[in-house]
């Protein structure tokens, strides 16, 4: 079976990272074969889709199952809709989770574990202190966003 992993590095000894459509690399593994191919996220820096690109090219790829920490709405849809299981794992290596993951000792994601639009970062909370258009004073939303 293939499996990918979303990871911080190239090799089996990278975190496993928490981000899907944003994180730095896809580790696809061959559970029998154990064998491996790295491939880095074309779609980390996208303005916004990034977690239906990357829940895309995961199935091109062919794999069976995603291994990561969270996955927004979209991501989470168009896996299912491509028949891909998707499991969790955070705090461990590549090579843990293939191993956690053999073993039946990884968590399913059945739904999303972050909202929509999520960057991985601190959100803020939209209550800046906005002038307002037109110089007359007037007070205008603030805009909160990632840090």
């Amino acid at each position: 079976m293939k499996i990918c992993i979303t990871a911080s590095g190239t090799s089996l000894e990278a975190p496993v990272d928490p981000r899907f459509g944003r994180c730095p690399f896809f580790v696809f593994v061959d559970t029998e074969s154990m064998a491996v191919e790295f491939m880095p996220n074309e779609g980390a820096a996208a303005a916004g889709g990034a977690g239906i690109q990357a829940a895309q090219n995961v199935a091109k790829k062919g794999a069976s199952a995603v291994i990561t920490g969270n996955l927004g709405p979209n991501a989470i849809q168009t896996l299912k809709g491509a028949g891909i299981e998707a499991y969790q794992a955070q705090g461990t290596t590549v090579a843990d989770a293939v191993e956690k993951f053999k073993r039946g000792e990884l968590s399913p994601i059945g739904a999303p574990t972050t909202p929509p639009h999520s960057y991985g970062g601190e959100v803020g909370t939209g209550t800046g202190g906005g002038q307002g258009r037109g110089g007359q004073g007037g007070s205008g939303q603030g805009r909160g966003g990632p840090r």
